[in-house]
């Protein structure tokens, strides 16, 4: 039997139970050292925090609309869905005029444990759209690995910076929350709390995109997307539903009320535990 049906078929008989997996830093981590994506059809397996990919897409480190950033960490990588969403979202936000935009962490190549940075990217239906929407040279890839990424918060980390945060972020966000795939957007609670006030007197229907937005720590100079999970990966994990409404109530001010410091961008190291299944995407050559 050829390699990929034969891989397929590992796949597909193998049950999706626990299964300890390393996720030390740096070059302990087997994930990290994987060079490409597992080839054949997209498959995800475990939840974003646990799990794994198969048949991964590299995202251009150019496109319309957004320029890939940090290339260098090899985080450019998610399911076919997630490539096309960045696409359509650069396109949208060239179309409503707004600057290029960044393009941060998406997943390894087969996802897995990152070494650093974040708990989750791990099943290739996540990434990072950084802030910055002021105008930019062009830098080639090479060059982009130290860019300005400032926060949109005031010193105090309890105020927006107007200088920084305004009509053009708004927007961005909107498109992303609007578009069809998307289950959920992470953004600094201070940040929810501006959506929130822009959108006082807006009917029902025109608030309803800030249902998908919703606020968790840090995420000040940057927002996470997550994805639906596709279709063909019934071993992805869906989250809990978004509560209805559009979050502007009692649970944003409970977040404002105990507003954290940012936490550090390096985490340590986690040793999550993976469906069984991610060991053959690890593995396979």
């Amino acid at each position: 039997m050829p390699v990929a049906p034969r891989l397929a078929a590992l796949l597909l008989a193998l049950p999706l139970f626990a299964l300890p997996a390393a996720a030390d830093s740096g070059a302990g981590n087997p994930w990290s050292r994987v060079g490409e994506p597992l080839a054949g059809p997209p498959r995800i397996f475990g939840g974003a925090a646990h799990g794994c990919i198969a048949g991964a897409e590299e995202l251009p480190p150019d496109g319309p609309g957004y320029e890939v950033i940090r290339l260098s960490r090899h985080r450019n990588f998610g399911h076919p869905d997630l490539v096309a969403f960045i696409g359509r979202l650069g396109r949208r936000a060239q179309a409503a005029g707004l600057p290029v935009f960044y393009v941060g962490d998406m997943a390894q190549p087969r996802g897995g444990p990152l070494p650093f940075g974040h708990a989750s990217h791990q099943t290739g239906i996540d990434v990072d759209i950084w802030f910055n929407l002021a105008p930019k040279p062009y830098l080639p890839p090479a060059q982009r690995e130290t860019v300005d990424l400032p926060s949109m918060l005031l010193a105090n980390y309890h105020q927006i910076d107007p200088a920084r945060f305004g009509a053009k972020q708004i927007e961005l966000l909107k498109l992303a929350a609007t578009d069809p795939g998307v289950e959920r957007i992470f953004v600094n609670a201070v940040i929810k709390a501006a959506l929130c006030r822009s959108m006082i007197g807006s009917a029902p229907a025109e608030r309803a995109w800030l249902e998908r937005v919703r606020p968790w720590y840090g995420h000040d100079e940057h927002f996470h997307v997550r994805l639906l999970c596709p279709a063909g990966s019934p071993g992805c994990e869906e989250q809990r539903p978004v509560p209805a409404g559009d979050g502007c109530g009692a649970e944003l001010a409970a977040w404002l009320r105990h507003l954290p410091p940012p936490p550090p961008e390096h985490s340590p190291a986690r040793h999550p535990v993976l469906p069984a299944a991610c060991r053959a995407v690890l593995g396979a050559r």
